[in-house]
């Protein structure tokens, strides 16, 4: 907890650890005798449900529950009741609202309970939903019409701008010590603003969620007004703590509408089933579909709405479509429901709202559901029914196995085959987002909340250092890396700033053995970075590109190739972090370049490219939806050692008719000395000392002059690399490809004319470009550090 937050209160209930700080957890457990093996905060897979509390913290909450109510209730005033308003703004908020309704109704010793409605609960496009909190037996307060119709940003706008009017009067009248909000819409903006700005306290149901759209923003911008936070998972829990919530002001209750569910499915469900499909339609044989409009791209998810419903009708099974929400761009998909007929198809069911009650079974027995509605992608979960998620509306919440995503939902086939993957599936039940016990400690939470405590919300900022922005020299300094560059031949050392300016570059020979090198790498680094000083030059770090296999993760060179001998299972990190002190990455050559690509090359801002090296070896590094592909044991874009002929020359992988075996530098000068030891390799105009070693230049040049046999190696070897690079358009479907290293220039027409001839004509228009960078591995060791010090995913 921060230094700025309030003093500690008591825990809360009896949730898991309540967002109460581990530590003083531990220290009560202790106290009491119980074990803490359960008591500490438990990590979670990805999906996985939440670990609930164990026997001994039910037991333990219990008791101190009690204890925190009475001392409450005494600060308070043992005859007030806790004046709860509740204020629902559509049928979606009301499914989670309710619950606690119900729970705060069963308690008027404790509670006093005020509804007030707004929002598309009172339109009568969206089913007058207002009607089912009637039949709930709850009296409603008040009833706001706060819908601007026209259902476009501009709309949406002035509806919040209408609730803002209207909500400070309602708000007067009622007095409210608490006002419970729900969710993520701009309606409840509207009612966190009013309450915020008018001194009333708020309690904010599911804060601290990721999906996608505006709705983020509207969650996030909640969160910030709120006093007091319900969350259901636990990382919406850590989400909170990061945005820095007062710890002790937060509770992980499990979402409240899982009290319903998971006690749901076993009631009479076929006359449900029948009322809104059909008598002829059985369990498992139809289909649920709710999609919304997607307010940060409304064009698009109109689109998208347009295809799932063609695919839904090439499925041809029974399905129930609900209407869309009010947000901008519902009035559309309306449209387009009806220019394709689907009110009156007989395969179809267009409804504006169906019971929660009755929703429920309709879900819990589908064959599918399909949409972008949260309710797929959470509750549908607590059945093990199968659901499909079309775009980005849902992008980062938590899921069960039970969803698949069809995030670029473009076409019709798509979708289509989406539905034949999932229809008809059985997954197993999912609690990522409750245990059905929510309500319960909702109900705990509001007892204890002491209306007594300053009401100004504290946040939890943690400690930061001491600015020194302002200090000048700070201010002129370079941020810069030093880039290692581990070569065959040569050990490069250099400092590259920010923008990808070599500042000092510093060469040696590469001893032959692991100790020489190893000091040698410190000796270099600990002279680059006193220098860096006499430059102005700030270093954030050490990257280091090698030859090999390596674990960029730990830092750890596993396998290195035949040309940097006795460098295996080689701990890079550690000694040169520990000599400077600084942060150190380490990555494969072929993946730094094509780092350096991303960064500083052609490569930047292009979602998926592959790049490979030409040089003394042949290697590549790939980078699919702008990240770089590392592979499941460190082996990915390993491009060299595609074979492209099961006789060719041997490699020195062991293996034969790689592309290095033909196009790597090495190869180019064994054949060249083949054709000098033949007398065939010096033609007119060409000359070489007795001690000049043969090298590829001289092929090259011999090819440049007219000899044919070298012009017909090289014609091989531009070969052997343009088929590589057909396996490759034909494995990735990269957009770019980038020919990095010396040999780069000869080689870039013999690729191009390969792919015209023998790939596939929906990659041949793949663009091959020459890199223009002048030192990619240095580049791309720099990038290892200054990508992450700008805050880049790697």
């Amino acid at each position: 907890m921060g230094t700025n937050g309030p003093p500690r209160r008591e825990p809360l209930t009896d949730g898991p650890h309540l967002g109460v700080g581990c530590g003083w957890l531990l220290r009560r457990c202790c106290h009491l005798g119980v074990g803490t093996a359960d008591c500490g905060p438990r990590r979670l897979r990805s999906g996985a449900a939440p670990a609930w509390p164990s026997f001994h913290e039910e037991v333990y909450f219990k008791n101190l529950s009690k204890q925190k109510q009475k001392e409450v209730m005494e600060k308070n005033g043992n005859n007030h009741r806790l004046r709860v308003c509740v204020a629902t703004c559509n049928r979606a908020d009301y499914s989670k609202l309710a619950p606690i309704m119900f729970g705060i109704k069963a308690e008027p010793q404790f509670f006093e309970l005020d509804v007030i409605v707004l929002g598309s609960h009172l339109i009568d496009d969206y089913g007058n939903t207002y009607r089912m909190i009637e039949q709930d037996d709850f009296d409603i307060h008040t009833r706001l019409h706060t819908i601007v119709r026209g259902e476009d940003e501009a709309a949406m706008v002035e509806s919040v701008g209408l609730a803002l009017v209207k909500l400070p009067d309602v708000l007067n009248r009622l007095k409210p010590d608490i006002m419970i909000v729900h969710g993520d819409r701009f309606d409840a903006l509207a009612l966190a603003t009013s309450a915020a700005l008018m001194n009333i306290r708020i309690l904010h149901i599911e804060g601290g969620e990721v999906s996608g759209t505006i709705d983020d923003s509207i969650r996030h911008a909640i969160t910030k007004l709120a006093h007091y936070h319900v969350c259901c998972t636990r990382s919406a829990e850590q989400h909170l703590i990061a945005m820095c919530e007062d710890h002790d002001r937060i509770l992980l209750a499990g979402c409240p509408s899982y009290d319903k569910l998971l006690s749901a499915k076993n009631k009479d469900y076929m006359s449900i089933i029948c009322m809104w499909l059909g008598e002829d339609v059985k369990t498992r044989d139809y289909i649920v579909a709710l999609q919304h409009p997607v307010t940060t791209d409304i064009k698009h998810s109109i689109k998208m709405f347009e295809l799932t419903l063609d695919a839904l009708i090439s499925f041809n099974k029974r399905t129930l479509v609900l209407f869309p929400n009010v947000d901008a761009g519902s009035k559309e998909m309306v449209r387009v429901m009806r220019k394709k007929g689907i009110e009156h198809h007989p395969n179809f069911r267009a409804v504006k709202h169906v019971p929660f009650d009755q929703f429920i079974q309709l879900v819990a027995h589908a064959g599918c559901m399909i949409g972008n509605s949260s309710c797929g992608v959470r509750e549908v979960g607590a059945f093990g029914t199968p659901v499909i998620n079309l775009g980005t509306r849902q992008t980062g919440r938590e899921t069960g196995e039970n969803v698949l995503h069809v995030r670029d939902a473009d076409t019709q086939d798509k979708i289509l085959h989406a539905l034949q993957l999932q229809f008809g599936k059985q997954y197993p039940c999912s609690k990522i987002y409750g245990d059905g016990n929510a309500v319960p400690r909702i109900l705990k939470f509001l007892k204890s909340i002491d209306l007594n405590e300053p009401l100004q919300k504290k946040f939890c900022f943690p400690p930061v250092k001491d600015n020194i922005s302002q200090d000048i020299d700070h201010i002129l300094e370079t941020q810069s890396a030093l880039a290692v560059d581990l070569g065959g031949t040569n050990l490069r050392v250099a400092i590259v700033s920010m923008k990808g300016e070599i500042v000092k570059k510093y060469t040696q020979l590469n001893p032959k053995t692991y100790e020489d090198r190893l000091e040698l790498i410190l000796k270099m680094c600990v002279e680059a970075a006193s220098e860096a000083v006499t430059v102005n030059c700030r270093i954030l770090g050490v990257g280091i590109s090698t030859g090999g296999r390596v674990n960029p993760r730990e830092g750890i060179v596993l396998h290195s190739t035949k040309l940097i001998q006795e460098w295996s299972s080689v701990d890079l990190r550690t000694p040169i972090s520990d000599a400077l002190h600084l942060p150190v990455w380490v990555d494969n050559d072929g993946n730094c370049a094509a780092l350096a690509e991303r960064k500083f090359g052609h490569g930047k801002g292009i979602e998926n490219f592959v790049t490979l090296i030409t040089g003394t070896g042949i290697g590549g590094g790939i980078v699919h939806q702008h990240e770089l592909i590392h592979g499941s044991s460190f082996c990915a874009a390993e491009l060299g050692h595609i074979v492209v002929s099961l006789d060719g020359p041997e490699c020195l992988c062991g293996s034969q008719g790689c592309i290095e075996a033909y196009a790597s530098g090495i190869a180019l000068q064994r054949e060249a000395k083949r054709l000098h030891d033949e007398d065939l390799l010096l033609v007119e105009g060409m000359s070489m000392k007795k001690e000049e070693v043969v090298s590829a230049a001289h092929l090259i040049q011999a090819a440049k002059l007219g000899n044919t046999k070298a012009d017909s190696i090289l014609r091989t070897a531009g070969t052997a690399l343009g088929l590589g690079v057909v396996n490759i358009l034909h494995t990735v479907n990269p957009s770019l490809v980038i020919l990095s290293g010396v040999l780069a220039s000869h080689y870039v027409n013999a690729v191009k004319e390969v792919i015209n001839r023998q790939a596939l004509s929906s990659v041949k228009t793949v663009d091959v470009v020459v890199s223009n960078l002048a030192d990619p591995a240095l580049l791309g060791a720099a990038s290892l550090v200054l990508d992450y010090t700008t805050r880049r995913i790697y």
